[in-house]
C-alpha cells in the first residue's frame, strides 16, 4: 500500500506500530463501508484521512455492537466497550488497533473528550434498546443523544480542538438529514427486525397501523405518510447544505460527495413509493461511482486552477 503510506506520512504518523494500527483501522472501514472509504481515499486531504478512518471505524464499531444480540448482550457489550475505550483514550494504548488508532487521533487531533463519552452512553442508553419513537420529540432527543455524537466523534476529528458550536449545529442539522434519509431506505429491514424509525404519532395522524407497514400496503393513506416523510428529509438536506462550507477546506470534496449520495438514496425512495415497505433502497453501484468520479474531476481540475 505505497499510497497509504504516503498518506500516513502526510499526516505525520512515521511510528511503525502506530502505522500498523492505522492501516489496520482502515482495512476494517474498506470492508464494511466501502464508499464512505473511497471518497476519503480520493477526494479528502491526505493528511486528515488517517484520523477520520479511524474515527469512522471506532464509530462503526460502537454500532456494530449497540446492533449485536439480545438487548442484554448489546448493553454488556457496550459497558465492556466503554470501559476498554476509557482505558485506551488515558493510557494511548489498547490491544484492539481499532482502538489504539482512535486513541491516538483523538489525541492528535485534541477531539474533546465529551463527544466520545456522549456516543457511548447514547449508545448504552438510546442505541441498545431501540424499538422505535412515539414522538417527534423523542426522534429530536434519539439525534442529540446518540446520532450527532455518533457523527462528530468521527467528522470532529477533522478540526483541531473538535468542532466549535456553529460547526456542531451544521453537523447536527446535517446528520438529522442523514438519519431520515436512512430510515426511510432501511424502512423494510427495520420492520422486519422489530424497528419503526417512524413516530408512532405521525402513523395515528394517517390512520396507519404499524401492521399495514409491515404487511407492505400500498394505500392511499400509506403513500401520503411516505409523501410527507420523504418531504421532511428532502427539506432537512436543502437546511443542512451550509455544513460544506463549515467543513475544514480538506474535508469539503468528501461532504458534497455525501450530500449527493443522501440526494441519490432520497430520490430512489421516492421512486420506489410503497415499494420501500417491502424491500430496502439502496443507491446501487453506478451513482456512488459516477458521484465519485465527477468529484474527483472537479478536485483535479481545482489543484490545476490553484
Amino acid at each position: 500500500m505505497p499510497t497509504w503510506r504516503r498518506t500516513l506520512t502526510a499526516a505525520g504518523i512515521t511510528e511503525a506500530p502506530v502505522r500498523a494500527v492505522y492501516t489496520a483501522a482502515a482495512r476494517r472501514v474498506l470492508r464494511r463501508e466501502q464508499a464512505p472509504y473511497l471518497a476519503l481515499r480520493l477526494l479528502a486531504e491526505p493528511a486528515l484521512v488517517p484520523y477520520l478512518a479511524a474515527g469512522l471505524a471506532f464509530m462503526n464499531l460502537v454500532d456494530d455492537v449497540a446492533e449485536s444480540g439480545s438487548v442484554e448482550q448489546r448493553t454488556a457489550g457496550l459497558r465492556r466497550l466503554g470501559e476498554r475505550t476509557a482505558e485506551a483514550l488515558s493510557s494511548g494504548h489498547s490491544a484492539d488497533p481499532v482502538l489504539a488508532a482512535y486513541a491516538h487521533a483523538v489525541a492528535a487531533r485534541a477531539l474533546p473528550l465529551s463527544w466520545v463519552s456522549s456516543f457511548l452512553e447514547g449508545a448504552a442508553a438510546v442505541e441498545a434498546s431501540f424499538a422505535g419513537f412515539e414522538t417527534d420529540r423523542d426522534y429530536q432527543a434519539y439525534l442529540d443523544d446518540y446520532a450527532c455524537p455518533g457523527l462528530l466523534v468521527f467528522a470532529g476529528l477533522q478540526y483541531e480542538g473538535g468542532p466549535d458550536a456553529r460547526a456542531a449545529a451544521g453537523w447536527r442539522r446535517f446528520v438529522d438529514a442523514a438519519q431520515r434519509v436512512d430510515f426511510l431506505a432501511d424502512l423494510a429491514g427495520d420492520l422486519g427486525d422489530g424497528r419503526l424509525c417512524i413516530p408512532r404519532e405521525q402513523l395515528d395522524r394517517y390512520g396507519v397501523t404499524r401492521r399495514q407497514l409491515e404487511q407492505g400496503a400500498d394505500t392511499e393513506a400509506v403513500r401520503a405518510l411516505l409523501a410527507e416523510l420523504c418531504g421532511q428529509a428532502r427539506a432537512a438536506l436543502e437546511g443542512s447544505r451550509d455544513v460544506i462550507g463549515l467543513s475544514a477546506p480538506g474535508l469539503r470534496p468528501v461532504v458534497q460527495v455525501m450530500a449527493e449520495l443522501m440526494e441519490c438514496q432520497l430520490r430512489a425512495v421516492e421512486r420506489a413509493g410503497a415499494g420501500a415497505l417491502r424491500r430496502d433502497v439502496g443507491y446501487g453501484v453506478v451513482a456512488p461511482l459516477r458521484v465519485l468520479a465527477r468529484a474527483r474531476r472537479d478536485a483535479g481540475r481545482s489543484l490545476r486552477a490553484g
